[in-house]
């Protein structure tokens, strides 16, 4: 068993390192563990958080995106703002830093809807 600190800190590393892989080494399979390496620590981390919501799940509304994609959205702008960082031109540190900015909007609006308190009732009083 790992402690707590350590696992809590894994799919951050995950991304992080993957994060790190893609965007300073030059080699295509290095860059390839890298994409693995990112998107394995973004399932960590929509597993973790699906299960530490608290919200019943008859009142999160239905979209219009599978919830699969749906969860993955930050991650997958914050891959793509990573990847254009790589192109050779005068825009992409630009478009780059638009979109990784969004990822961090999106995850930081969805973290306030995982902070539900559950309420217990005490029936022996």
């Amino acid at each position: 068993m790992l402690a707590k600190p350590i696992y809590e800190a894994l799919p951050y590393s995950y991304l992080l390192v993957g994060a790190l892989a893609i965007s300073k080494l030059d080699s295509a399979i290095a860059q390839g563990l890298g994409v693995l390496l990112f998107l394995f620590g973004s399932q960590i981390y929509v597993l973790r958080s699906d299960n530490r919501r608290t919200d019943r799940a008859s009142r999160r509304k239905k979209g219009i995106i599978p919830r699969f994609l749906y969860e993955r959205i930050p991650a997958f702008y914050l891959l793509i703002g990573l990847l254009i960082l790589k192109i050779e031109s005068t825009y992409s540190p630009v478009i780059s830093l638009i979109i990784i900015s969004y990822a961090a909007y999106l995850v930081l609006r969805r973290s306030q809807y995982r902070k539900h308190k559950v309420v217990q009732v005490d029936f022996n009083s």
